[in-house]
């Protein structure tokens, strides 16, 4: 009837833990967004340590919308430059690295927030206890009981550690995400600089394409009057030679195309033997972003230059840390509470119920460590100093970048226009001089001469088309300030 009654009661216990850990686990798949349970960790984020940006996405400067990701692209069309943006932003491993490190340092903000939480651990068990005596004159005992035991340790006050730690991992969770935002200029950069050079390469191709129809049309020309007796040989020699040339100069400019197109599919992420097209050549709108003064991109670059708030907020981590470790050799106060049921840890269970509550305040005082504190605190000391002249260098070396891209846009803007002027003279030059050697009152020199000439004012349009890219550009990313928009026009 006894043993009964104990069977009876131990299941009734161990069905009253099932409900408990049914009702448990039912509020955690609740409260874990992603749906899925992880038996070990089974809450998403219960301390809300992730930024906004992890669910929304990156928002570039000037956007309204985050980056489009999974980016598809059909090829079979031309490739827009808008699309190598999107598709770059989404392959790119660089970008994929510095994502999971904002997810890391968030990690990192929970353990701080963590340590002004309580610690709570618990175990429960089924103990048989025999014993047997090689004395006959005593009987054999067996005890069977459950035990449970139960342990809370909360820190209560210290002397700014936690805090400290806390701030810390704020901080560096700001640098995660100025360092992110950092790569994303990178890489944007780097995709629409490739994207410029495999349209001026194109420009290229079709430049000296044209110059060796030109320089067809002239030996045809010399020829025919060769034929008829008007002409000496040495200038239909003359001819071929300037068309072997340019021909020449069609194919190392076909090569330079090639090439950029390679290093472009390198930076879109996809694969090696995909085929490029790119648009046709749209009249552009050059908006005079060099003419701002450069007093004001030095100011924007201060405040907004993603690089430079990385620094700072890894600076401020640095510093915090000297006070967090400055802490811990610091006296803090503790709570405990302890429960136990039928027995303690490492000691055998009781033959008859008891249950055991302890409550205690304990404060705890490091006397004296080997001096590990000290060398410590030195260290840290020394990671500001570092992450000072990390901050100082990276200042400078920022404005450097933004004086010399002010300097290169305000330049490359003045020669557009000098550019156009030339390669207009030069086409009405060509056209004198064709008309000229027609008749007979100019020589194949004279018409080779404005021939090179126009191929070099439209070799001089093309540098200049290509340098305002390129210095508006890395304006745009050393002030930090590059987004989607400020390329769609």
């Amino acid at each position: 009837m006894n043993a009964e009654c104990g069977g009876y009661r131990v299941r009734r216990w161990l069905a009253g833990w099932q409900v408990l850990v049914m009702l448990l686990v039912t509020g955690v798949v609740g409260a874990n967004s992603a749906g899925a349970l992880d038996p070990v960790y089974p809450f998403a984020d219960p301390l809300q340590t992730e930024p906004a940006v992890i669910a929304t996405g990156v928002t570039l400067p000037g956007d309204g919308t985050p980056v489009p990701c999974p980016a598809q692209k059909d090829f079979s069309a031309p490739l827009a430059l808008s699309e190598a943006v999107d598709l770059a932003l989404c392959h790119n491993s660089q970008l994929k690295s510095s994502w999971a490190n904002i997810k890391i340092q968030a990690g990192a903000v929970g353990e701080a927030r963590a340590a002004y939480l309580p610690v709570l651990t618990g175990s429960l068990g089924r103990t048989n206890d025999q014993i047997r005596y090689s004395n006959s004159n005593f009987k054999p005992t067996s005890i069977n009981q459950n035990t449970a035991q139960g342990t809370l340790i909360w820190r209560l006050l210290d002397f700014g550690g936690r805090a400290a730690s806390h701030q810390a991992a704020e901080n560096l969770l700001t640098a995660a995400l100025a360092s992110h935002n950092t790569t994303l200029q990178k890489t944007l950069a780097a995709v629409i600089q490739a994207y410029c050079d495999a349209l001026t390469t194109r420009a290229a191709v079709k430049a000296k394409t044209e110059s060796v129809e030109i320089a067809i049309r002239t030996l045809n020309s010399a020829k025919a009057r060769e034929a008829k007796g008007t002409l000496a040989q040495t200038d239909t020699l003359q001819a071929t030679t300037a068309l072997a040339k340019t021909s020449l100069e069609k194919n190392r400019a076909r090569g330079d195309y090639d090439k950029a197109l390679s290093v472009l599919v390198y930076l879109l992420g996809v694969p090696g033997n995909t085929a490029i097209t790119l648009p046709e050549d749209q009249e552009a709108k050059f908006e005079e972003d060099g003419g701002k003064a450069l007093a004001l991109w030095l100011e924007e670059t201060e405040k907004n230059h993603p690089a430079l708030v990385a620094a700072r907020s890894q600076l401020e981590a640095a510093q915090q840390r000297v006070e967090a470790t400055r802490s811990a050799g610091m006296p803090y106060l503790g709570l405990s509470a302890n429960y136990y049921q039928n027995t303690r840890p490492g000691e055998a269970v009781t033959a008859s119920n008891s249950t055991e509550t302890t409550v205690g305040l304990t404060l705890t005082i490091p006397l004296f460590d080997g001096f590990s504190s000290t060398y410590k605190l030195q260290g840290a000391q020394a990671q500001v100093e570092q992450k000072e002249a990390v901050l100082a260098d990276a200042e400078r070396q920022i404005a450097m970048e933004v004086i010399k891209a002010h300097a290169d846009a305000t330049s490359a803007l003045q020669n557009l226009g000098a550019s156009a002027t030339l390669l207009a003279a030069a086409h009405n030059a060509l056209a004198v001089s064709q008309r000229k050697y027609t008749k007979g009152a100019a020589d194949i020199v004279e018409l080779l001469n404005t021939q090179a000439a126009l191929a070099d004012a439209r070799h001089e349009r093309i540098r200049c088309l290509a340098e305002w890219r390129s210095a508006r550009l890395r304006l745009l990313a050393s002030v930090g300030q590059l987004g989607r928009t400020a390329f769609r026009e």
